[in-house]
């Protein structure tokens, strides 16, 4: 690891002593990003980074507290009946871009697009419940559902767009045209955004550098003034060394976990799952090689934070002993080892992360395979069920019933992402009674009973939440990290160049 360090080291001293610091630029922020946002147009997108950004340029029926509990955004709402939601716009927000009043009209058309099976929005699933969509003034809109949903105030938080622009296929993706705080300028070869904040008509440019390194080098030259997260250790402890960087941690929601296909003969046994979560030293990764960016996980839902959170303990600590006697009770031993594959992406970071596994593992009488992919070809895998064991992130989990979504057995791909087919009637059990609870406190209590359940049956091995790590200019201040991710501190930042 030492040695790691001082190569990166050297590597960056010597690139930055040989460049020359670009002060002939305009007066505009730019931003740092590992990947650009794909579509620009809320219907349709659903990666991290399109997600951030279409939050900066359009506004929402509804977001979230720091609970994670909806909340108004663009209206206020009333449940008349068990399938009857009444949303009452407010006043501020509702101007678009391009000059025109947001109604309940542009409402209507912005969610009757999503249900429309033709126009095949990946959103449409959480929102089919919908029956009917009534406006009954250009402030009140009124939502019929087919179903009971308490949750469902939560799943309208699409941007909305206005309804001239639907109507004549205006192409948001590349032109977006919203009501929030900023607003489109032009976008370059899709790599280099432009945005404007309104209040003050500053310039955000959104820069793709996919390379981490050269990301930081960006930054210490001057070339960028912020980034945020994707950064291996090394690298953040090298911008901390600097006196022109200023770095920034928050704890974050991003939940990393090592997943099992259960239908396998192998990993189909608890006995096998249990072992591998024993033999697992968390606290190690985390210190070693996340650089103390993490903090052990037990579940989807944040506990300290989420209003559906399980507070008590649950824990697989870390105890080689109870692994081998585990492995011993399923036939398998340091002369006989259990041989599995273990499958993870080419991101550097994560190979690490893996390979530190596959050595614990080895330890404890488990020889893991390991295999690496780009992603396309490791994410189709995964969705496949080609997989013994695997390990990935979910990121900005808001909504409890993602549990239906990931572990119910009606919610096996391509209905869901019940990756590893998980068939389990009491778990079934709890979510659908869950979903069927009237108020978010019953629905609380089934949630945290269901995650008692699903830390027994251990269809993942929960590791750790990711905190979020921000890196800028000294020039760059007040914007705030959150929780998950988002880049709305941009709303409040000041620079000065």
């Amino acid at each position: 690891m030492k040695t790691i360090y001082l190569l990166l080291l050297i590597l960056l001293s010597s690139v930055v002593l040989t460049e020359c610091k670009v002060d002939d630029r305009p007066n505009n922020l730019r931003f740092g990003l590992s990947s650009a946002p794909i579509s620009l147009d809320p219907r349709f997108a659903t990666d991290a980074t399109s997600s951030r950004i279409n939050r900066l340029l359009y506004r929402s029926l509804v977001d979230f507290d720091e609970n994670l509990r909806p909340i108004p955004d663009l209206a206020d709402w009333e449940q008349i009946t068990p399938t009857h939601y009444r949303f009452n716009l407010n006043e501020d927000g509702r101007q678009f871009h391009n000059g025109s009043r947001l109604t309940a009209y542009d409402i209507e058309a912005t969610y009757n697009f999503i249900l429309a099976e033709k126009n095949a929005s990946p959103h449409r699933g959480t929102l089919k419940l919908i029956k009917l969509i009534k406006v009954l003034n250009s402030n009140i809109i009124d939502f019929i559902l087919k179903k009971p949903d308490t949750l469902f105030p939560g799943r309208l938080t699409v941007g909305i767009l206005p309804i001239s622009l639907i109507n004549s296929k205006h192409p948001f993706n590349k032109k977006p045209v919203g009501s929030g705080q900023f607003e489109f300028v032009k976008w370059l070869q899709s790599s280099h955004l432009y945005l404007k904040r309104r209040r003050d008509e500053r310039i955000i440019e959104f820069l793709e550098v996919k390379d981490p390194v050269v990301r930081v080098l960006k930054l210490a030259r001057g070339e960028i003034d912020m980034l945020q997260n994707d950064l291996s250790p090394e690298l953040v402890t090298w911008l901390n060394n600097r006196s022109d960087i200023k770095v920034a941690k928050k704890s974050g929601s991003n939940f990393a976990y090592l997943g099992f296909n259960l239908d396998n003969e192998i990993t189909g046994q608890l006995l096998i799952r249990q072992a591998i979560a024993y033999a697992i030293n968390r606290e190690e990764i985390i210190q070693y090689i996340l650089g103390n960016a993490a903090r052990p996980a037990n579940s989807f839902l944040f506990p300290t934070n989420h209003w559906a959170g399980y507070k008590g303990e649950l824990d697989y600590s870390f105890n080689p002993d109870q692994a081998r006697k585990l492995l011993k009770q399923a036939g398998f031993s340091l002369e006989q080892p259990l041989k599995l594959s273990y499958k993870t992406s080419n991101n550097p970071l994560r190979i690490r992360v893996a390979t530190v596994i596959q050595q614990q593992l080895a330890s404890v009488g488990i020889d893991m395979d390991l295999r690496t992919y780009d992603w396309g070809t490791f994410y189709g895998d995964i969705k496949a069920g080609h997989f013994q064991t695997y390990s990935l992130a979910w990121v900005g989990i808001k909504m409890p019933d993602i549990f239906h979504y990931v572990f119910h057995s009606d919610s096996i791909p391509p209905n869901g992402a019940n990756r590893g087919r998980l068939k389990n009637i009491a778990i079934d059990n709890l979510i659908d009674a869950a979903g069927k609870a009237m108020s978010l406190e019953t629905q609380a209590v089934f949630y945290q009973g269901l995650q008692i359940k699903l830390f027994e049956e251990l269809p993942y091995v929960p590791l750790w939440y990711e905190d979020y790590i921000l890196a800028t200019r000294q020039q760059v201040e007040f914007y705030n990290l959150a929780a998950d991710g988002n880049y709305d501190g941009l709303n409040q930042v000041t620079w000065y160049k």
